[in-house]
């Protein structure tokens, strides 16, 4: 996880530094008096670079999946905190009509 974590940093290092090295290259064209067609190369190589990182680190960098399934063993009970101070059941909800049909039927 943790070479993930750096290469998604060095991945958005490059994007940050492409995104420079274009707007100085425009800088310098409007300087030259030419008009900006498309990036240099080697901007357009650091972009694709940095994006493959990106991408990579967002494959590799995640932790393990948990399972979504109500009959998994990795599936833990959730409890209500022990301090129920910050606990608001009311709310603006009840303003609304109750109707019936929208009940849950046992």
């Amino acid at each position: 996880m943790r070479v993930g974590f750096m290469v998604g940093i060095l991945g958005g290092i490059l994007l940050a530094h492409a995104g420079y090295a274009t707007i100085q290259y425009r800088g310098v064209l409007k300087i030259v008096e030419e008009e900006f067609s498309r990036p240099p190369m080697n901007v357009v190589v650091e972009l694709l670079l940095g994006l493959a990182f990106c991408i990579w680190a967002a494959l590799a960098a995640p932790a393990k999946f948990r399972s979504i399934h109500p009959d998994s063993e990795e599936n833990r009970i959730v409890s209500l905190p022990s301090n129920l101070d910050f606990m608001i059941f009311n709310h603006r909800g009840k303003v609304f009509p109750c109707n019936a049909e929208y009940k849950l039927k046992k």
